[in-house]
């Protein structure tokens, strides 16, 4: 759940007799009337934002040009979103009964998947009487997935818990930190 933004709260939205005015050049003007602040605010052609809660005696507010804070706050949060990296989870299915050269070929792109930073999710899929013998054949196939990612060099490799749900069985394989 997202948190509600807190809109702040300029010139005639203000509803108090008295404020703590910083001004422009971020010196403390101490505690004056709204009026007061509204006309300082006037003068300097620029805007009077509350800073602070609203429940407080005395707010806190500050003259400013709020579009110009507006857009700096916005370009900041742009910003940091550029630089998150979304780590995307990547998917291989594969039967049991799966052909060598098919299983060299999804281990070699599952292997490009993890070294382009994603994780991995490899998916055995058994049908039929395949079933039955699922956790033996299962333990088998991860157990050579593991040693197929540590033969081709993969040892900071980990994976997270098993999901075992009718005839699927899925290993989720990720490259930890260095």
């Amino acid at each position: 759940m997202k948190k509600k933004a807190r809109k702040n709260l300029i010139n005639d939205q203000i509803v108090a007799e008295n404020v703590q005015v910083i001004s422009v050049s971020g010196e403390n003007l101490g505690i004056v009337s709204l009026k007061k602040a509204l006309e300082l605010a006037q003068v300097a052609r620029l805007d009077l934002v509350m800073l602070d809660e609203q429940d407080s005696e005395i707010p806190l507010v500050k003259v400013m040009d709020f579009g110009k804070n507006l857009y700096a706050k916005k370009k900041k949060m742009a910003e940091g979103k550029k630089k998150q990296k979304v780590v995307k989870t990547k998917e291989l299915k594969m039967k049991p009964k799966i052909g060598i050269h098919d299983y060299q070929t999804k281990m070699n792109q599952g292997m490009k998947f993890l070294e382009a930073g994603n994780k991995l999710k490899v998916t055995l899929t058994f049908r039929g009487r395949e079933v039955h013998s699922k956790d033996e054949r299962g333990e088998e196939m991860f157990a050579q997935v593991d040693q197929t990612f540590l033969d081709a060099g993969l040892t900071n490799i980990a994976q997270e818990n098993d999901l075992k749900a009718g005839p699927f069985w899925s290993r989720i394989y990720y490259l930890k930190a260095k």
